[in-house]
């Protein structure tokens, strides 16, 4: 892991080095498991934010069981919405149509983005930086 992630996540108050030793941070036994729950947290899609509300200064880890199943719930929401997207995508590939506008299934693609219930995907990506 780049030392600039190390100190960015200190900086945060996810982990909490022991001391130091000449330029280099000295961290307890315990930084790995939570390197790694910040890690599956961030896979997840949680803010550092968040993550860092289930870590604590003792070292202890805290998860609340509500925000894991609400965030299973998006990603599902999420999971359907891709699929929705996929098959939408590959029937415009092969759509028979000369024009895509002239396709009903691709205008109801087109409905769905413009009235909101399709989401931009890429911004969700920045936004969990």
């Amino acid at each position: 892991m780049a030392t600039s992630t190390l100190r960015y996540y200190e900086e945060k108050g996810l982990i909490h080095s022991v001391g130091r030793r000449a330029q280099r941070r000295i961290f307890g036994s315990r930084i790995l498991d939570q390197l790694a729950i910040i890690a599956l947290g961030r896979a997840a899609g949680f803010s550092l934010d968040e993550i860092g509300a289930m870590l604590h200064a003792n070292g202890k880890v805290q998860i609340n069981r509500r925000k894991l199943t609400a965030k299973a719930e998006e990603i599902d929401r999420s999971i359907k919405q891709l699929k929705a997207v996929r098959d939408g995508l590959r029937h415009a590939a092969n759509c028979p149509e000369k024009s895509h506008l002239d396709c009903p299934t691709f205008r109801r693609l087109m409905d769905a983005a413009g009235s909101g219930q399709l989401k931009p995907l890429i911004p969700a990506v920045i936004k969990s930086r």
